[in-house]
């Protein structure tokens, strides 16, 4: 069974990368920042929250969070990995499998792959409207070792948006879901609804603030409700000579902090390293 679900993950990364070379229309990877900057705003990727605009990039993410009980677990992915634009409105994401730490009696082990598909259903730029709408749907697969990852495989539909102030500010919201393929009665349903302010300080440095919460349906979290605050900080690291063609990086970091009496984890401390190309 998990050789079949290996091999559906990379026949869907293989779709994705030639669908991606078809469907751009001036085949080059390198021009999509470019064509992409006069179809959206200039928004920068919440830490948590996902991103309305289809963008291009890859990004390695480590988290440390710690539970009741006070045990800390740390992620070696976090759930990112890298996208592709495919035209004026496809982007595909591919998150390969994360190692968890557990530092207690769990076992340390690998985590799920997912695939992700973003549809951009309508965007314009400072000069038409400064707004990003997106649709999103993923797929989770249970390919996690030791029991790190979810006991089936799983989709999340998502839908969402975001409106740019001036170029100094800008706020985006996105709401979704996690629905198991089986064993409801273990896992449950969720719904995430994300809320995102932002600031553009300097021509290189952002802040963020994220509100993150979710809320369960059956299983053993059934009725309950998680919610953290999410300070968040970014640096673009790019020379004077840049242009929206050429690749730039991101260094960025925050800390979900648990602000709902039921949480499975708090102080959550996240570091990224990004580029963009």
């Amino acid at each position: 069974m998990r050789s079949n679900r290996l091999i559906c993950v990379v026949l869907t990364i293989v779709v994705c990368v030639i669908g991606a070379h078809r469907l751009y229309p001036q085949g080059s990877f390198s021009e999509h920042n470019s064509a992409m900057a006069k179809l959206q705003p200039a928004f920068i990727t919440p830490l948590v929250a996902p991103d309305p605009r289809l963008i291009q990039y890859a990004r390695f993410s480590v988290s440390h969070e710690y539970n009741a009980e006070g045990a800390e677990t740390v992620n070696y992915g976090n759930g990112k990995g890298g996208g592709i634009i495919a035209g004026n409105r496809f982007e595909f994401d591919f998150v390969p499998p994360p190692y968890i730490q557990h530092n207690s009696a769990a076992v340390d082990g690998f985590g799920d792959t997912s695939v992700l598909a973003k549809l951009r259903i309508a965007s314009g730029d400072a000069e038409s409207g400064n707004f990003d709408i997106a649709a999103v749907l993923s797929h989770c697969f249970a390919m996690g070792s030791y029991k790190n990852g979810a006991a089936t495989d799983s989709y999340s539909p998502a839908i969402t948006a975001g409106f740019a102030f001036r170029r100094r500010f800008d706020a985006m919201t996105s709401l979704g879901g996690t629905l198991p393929t089986g064993k409801i009665y273990l896992q449950g349903r969720s719904v995430a609804w994300n809320s995102v302010a932002q600031a553009h300080a300097t021509p290189h440095v952002w802040f963020e603030v994220e509100n993150n919460s979710t809320f369960y349906f059956e299983g053993s979290h059934d009725g309950k409700m998680q919610n953290f605050v999410l300070p968040a900080a970014f640096y673009v690291v790019r020379p004077k000579s840049w242009k929206p063609k050429h690749p730039f990086f991101i260094i960025d970091g925050g800390m979900q902090i648990a602000t709902s009496s039921f949480h499975t984890y708090n102080h959550n401390l996240i570091t990224e390293a990004r580029v963009r190309f």
